[in-house]
């Protein structure tokens, strides 16, 4: 056994033993319950997007979760991403992120497929003589990746060149799926079926088509689509604005991540007292604050300074003073607390006033950057 092995397993081990002040908590019911909401309401299976590490979930904790659910693919941006799904799941996995085309002399395709979009890539991937499954992404509007309608049939006939390369499905992704003009989505549903034909007049059968992503599930009616990308939507986020006409039918979603930690230390303010950096609160009263040990590195947004809330035991406690890089301060007035009490600081509550799309909504912050800032530091826990 070589000295890395034994420093890894020491690290694993240490790891396990330890017991944090924060965690994450996810719930993998609410993972599948999710899942299975949209697959309802979309009548198309789901391949659940685990890129950003699972949205700030945690990418092996929700690879484990969705094992027991057949998905055409889980899908990731990057091959690093595929290869930690790798260790826990044998789920095939939709890679959709660009790649040097040089790495993928290097790469393993074991139960992968690869989203394509460009000569350089279908190349390199046919000169690696190893049997690859491709996806052609279509540029329907996004103006990001895809090929360009004018090239897809000559991009098709390159992949159908290769004798190891499989055209297995078409793809794209819809720009303006959460707004308010339904029009710009058709027509987006529109160019990406003209794509698909001129796929199929080219000679090749392909047989997965997806391009809505979790808003567009309810919005996309296009002639060829079997199938779905569920991103923010699987962690019980509606992708849809409160006043969007849509946002009521996913009125069912379980947000399945909540963020926890501990009061480290109590403190009493004399009346006058200030807190933290550049003195931005001053104790009106005297009163009470309790310390805890994580702050914007951890994902506790800077912008929630003298202006968000936690909640213990379900009871709202203010932040006070300037959030610092690993600790946030909060008023303790009228609550009973001890040092060692648990804090939830974001909320699975819909309900809460710390509940992440409440807590965006009312700091003009964005849902998904919230919950992909949570560090990869803080553990993650996966629960029923």
């Amino acid at each position: 056994m070589s000295l890395r092995t034994n420093i890894d397993a020491f690290l694993r081990k240490l790891e396990k033993d330890y017991v944090t002040h924060n965690r994450i908590e996810v719930s993998q019911s609410a993972l599948l319950h999710n899942a299975s909401l949209f697959e309802q309401l979309s009548g198309k299976p789901a391949i659940p997007v685990l890129k950003g590490n699972a949205y700030g979930h945690g990418v092996t904790l929700v690879a484990k979760a969705l094992r027991g659910h057949a998905f055409p693919y889980i899908a990731v941006d990057g091959y690093f991403e595929a290869l930690r799904i790798r260790e826990v799941s044998r789920q095939p996995i939709l890679i959709m992120g660009a790649i040097l085309p040089e790495n993928y002399a290097h790469l393993h395709y074991d139960n992968f497929a690869f989203v394509v979009h460009d000569e350089a890539s279908i190349r390199a991937l046919g000169n690696t003589g190893k049997h690859v499954k491709v996806h052609l992404e279509a540029n329907t509007g996004m103006n990001r990746y895809g090929a360009q309608p004018d090239n897809i049939a000559a991009l098709t006939r390159l992949i159908l060149g290769y004798k190891n390369l499989v055209l297995e499905g078409v793809m794209s992704h819809l720009a303006d799926s959460d707004g308010d003009d339904p029009a710009t989505v058709q027509a987006a549903v529109e160019q990406y079926d003209t794509s698909v034909e001129a796929v199929r007049a080219a000679g090749a059968q392909p047989t997965l088509f997806h391009i809505a992503q979790s808003a567009g599930s309810l919005r996309a009616q296009s002639r060829y689509a079997n199938a779905f990308r569920l991103g923010v939507g699987l962690y019980g986020i509606n992708p849809f604005p409160h006043e969007h006409k849509l946002h009521s039918q996913l009125k069912d979603l379980r947000p399945a991540m909540r963020l926890i930690s501990t009061v480290t230390k109590v403190i009493s303010l004399k009346k006058g007292d200030k807190v933290s950096y550049n003195y931005t609160f001053t104790a009106p009263k005297d009163m009470t604050i309790g310390v805890l040990p994580l702050g914007y590195y951890e994902g506790v947004h800077r912008a929630l300074s003298n202006a968000g809330t936690v909640t213990i035991n379900g009871k709202p406690a203010p932040i006070v003073g300037r959030i610092c890089m690993n600790h946030t301060m909060i008023s303790l007035d009228g609550l009973t607390v001890r040092v060692g009490d648990e804090v939830v600081v974001y909320s699975n509550n819909s309900a809460d006033p710390n509940a992440i799309d409440t807590v965006a909504g009312e700091h003009g912050l964005f849902n998904y950057n919230l919950l992909t800032a949570l560090s990869h530091d803080v553990r993650r826990t996966l629960v029923p």
